[in-house]
């Protein structure tokens, strides 16, 4: 039997979807308050009888930070998938972050040894990499530097990662995926699905930023892939393409019908804004639309090697960008309609 964590969250829900739908015996630790609606939701995007799939599922109540949940959630468990992370870029999260984040996967990888799990994979992130110099590709095995540039996100990920290596090192099967900046449907308010939102409500500035992005469904069947493969202590960058933050957005507003954003971001100006979102935050408690690490990050050149992965599964094709912003777009609409 399969166990996953974060099955609520963009990848999550594509994992659940594509494992159910293969006919594989699954287990999903929730969270006791979390909703599955959206779970349902992104089922029903790829199928016609998504409660069929859905019943497939055996939901568990468990913590990351509650090692006995854990350990009765792998009861009769060989492989997990771990997903689950917290996002966020808000000073006032960044020690929750690192609790779940670190010390969560610390239990996760634990609990794994003793309950002498065959096969864990690890969905990280291209915030725990180096970044190559001068704009050349980032790969496998560009050096992750200290540096106070690096996002509190990015050092809790990081640190997840160390205590998934450690676990390798006491012989637990790992495999840990990389991705990109991940493109896909899913809850519209929250992680990268909300930049569809905020392009929907149209977006006037640009950045000359550059990143990787890639397709929820290439990271989830790559995934898959690795552990059916057998394939353990390595890491994989999972990136399709590396493009301008304005193309990303030009491309999603040409599909919503909305003006491009015409108008170009500074440094000066991003930093004007982010102190500016700041200031809001302490008067009225909002949260900030950019904070000092997304505006640093906006500006930041970074491309990602996909190379690595493509030599391991040399038949795999990745969606294009375009491909991947228009089927995100027209479920977006689709949603708006419902």
């Amino acid at each position: 039997m399969i166990l996953v964590t974060g099955g609520t969250g963009l990848v999550g829900t594509h994992l659940l979807y594509e494992l159910c739908k293969s006919g594989k015996k699954v287990r999903a630790i929730k969270r006791a308050e979390s909703n599955l609606a959206n779970v349902k939701k992104v089922f029903g995007y790829y199928d016609s009888s998504p409660d069929e799939l859905y019943n497939q599922i055996e939901w568990v109540d468990a913590d990351l930070l509650d090692i006995y949940s854990i350990l009765d959630a792998m009861e009769g468990i060989t492989e997990v998938y771990h997903c689950a992370a917290m996002v966020s870029f808000e000073p006032q999260h960044e020690e929750k972050m690192m609790q779940i984040n670190s010390e969560g996967t610390a239990n996760m990888v634990n609990a794994s040894l003793e309950k002498n799990i065959q096969k864990f994979c690890h969905v990280s992130s291209i915030a725990t990499v180096g970044r190559a110099e001068q704009g050349a590709l980032t790969t496998e095995e560009t050096f992750w530097k200290s540096s106070p540039e690096n996002s509190k996100y990015s050092i809790s990920k990081y640190a997840a990662e160390r205590e998934v290596w450690r676990a390798s090192e006491e012989g637990l099967n790992v495999v840990i995926v990389n991705p990109s900046l991940i493109i896909g449907a899913g809850n519209w308010t929250q992680s990268s699905s909300n930049m569809f939102t905020k392009a929907y409500k149209g977006i006037s500035y640009y950045t000359d930023g550059i990143n990787g992005f890639v397709d929820v469904r290439d990271v989830v069947s790559l995934m898959i892939s690795l552990m059916e493969k057998n394939v353990f202590n390595q890491r994989f960058l999972i990136n399709s393409d590396n493009i301008s933050y304005k193309l990303f957005f030009d491309l999603i507003h040409t599909q919503f019908g909305k003006a491009k954003p015409t108008i170009k971001a500074g440094k000066f100006l991003s930093g004007f804004a982010w102190r500016m979102e700041k200031l809001r935050h302490l008067l009225t408690g909002s949260v900030p639309l950019i904070t000092k690490e997304t505006a640093r990050s906006a500006h930041r050149i970074s491309k990602f090697s996909n190379e690595k992965i493509s030599k391991q599964f040399p038949d795999f094709k990745f969606i294009s960008i375009e491909q991947s912003i228009e089927d995100t777009c027209k479920l977006f609409l689709n949603d708006l309609t419902q």
